[in-house]
């Protein structure tokens, strides 16, 4: 029960985050509901094509989808009253989406009989891989790649359960916390990896 709930606050989280990226871009309706269901809904997709599970599972999400849905009308609706609050809290939500997100894409490869590699490369799709996709069909530089930590923790789910550091509920819980706890931290405290650049954009740091 507890990882349903789970689920649903990330795909809350990740339906919203997509429809503001598309209301940012001036998108019309179609394109709001379209950008909101990729973010919550690609990165599975993908994952679900890497490691051999069909992605019609994906239709057996109904009452996923409908959540997804019933968050983006009520942010395009009534956006005033739903950004402010979510500027404040969005981040938190996003922490757990990503942290329940990437906990569940390990654990359907470990089902399967994955090793290691596949077992990360799952992690990492289902937690950060729909915000990758959103930025891509917004024409943004995916904000995961180069302006924050976030899909390292996604890896880091990934590397705890595919070394079997965490299998029985109570460390894949304690596993979620800290996955999130970062997350939350790094984006409070500006936490980045190195980056450097070349061409005229190293000359311009110059």
């Amino acid at each position: 029960m507890t990882w349903e709930v789970l689920s649903i606050i990330g795909t809350v989280a990740f339906a919203i985050s997509g429809a503001i990226v598309a209301m940012e871009e001036e998108y019309d309706l179609l394109g709001v509901y379209i950008l909101g269901i990729v973010t919550a809904f690609g990165g599975g997709a993908v994952r679900n094509l890497l490691i051999g599970v069909p992605v019609s599972a994906l239709w057996e999400q109904g009452p996923l989808f409908l959540v997804a849905l019933v968050s983006m009308t009520i942010v395009y609706l009534f956006p005033k009253q739903m950004l402010p609050p979510w500027k404040r809290w969005g981040n938190f939500f996003d922490a757990l989406g990503l942290s329940a997100f990437a906990i569940q894409g390990a654990l359907y490869a470990v089902k399967m009989g994955h090793p290691l590699s596949a077992v990360i490369v799952a992690a990492v799709l289902t937690g950060s891989g729909g915000g990758i996709i959103r930025d891509v069909l917004a024409g943004r530089k995916p904000l995961v790649l180069h302006a924050e930590i976030y899909a390292v923790w996604a890896i880091l789910a990934g590397l705890a359960i595919g070394l079997k550091w965490a299998e029985s509920p109570v460390e894949l819980y304690v596993l979620f916390i800290a996955v999130a706890a970062l997350r939350i931290l790094s984006y409070a405290y500006g936490w980045k990896l190195p980056r450097r650049a070349v061409g005229e954009k190293a000359k311009g740091q110059t």
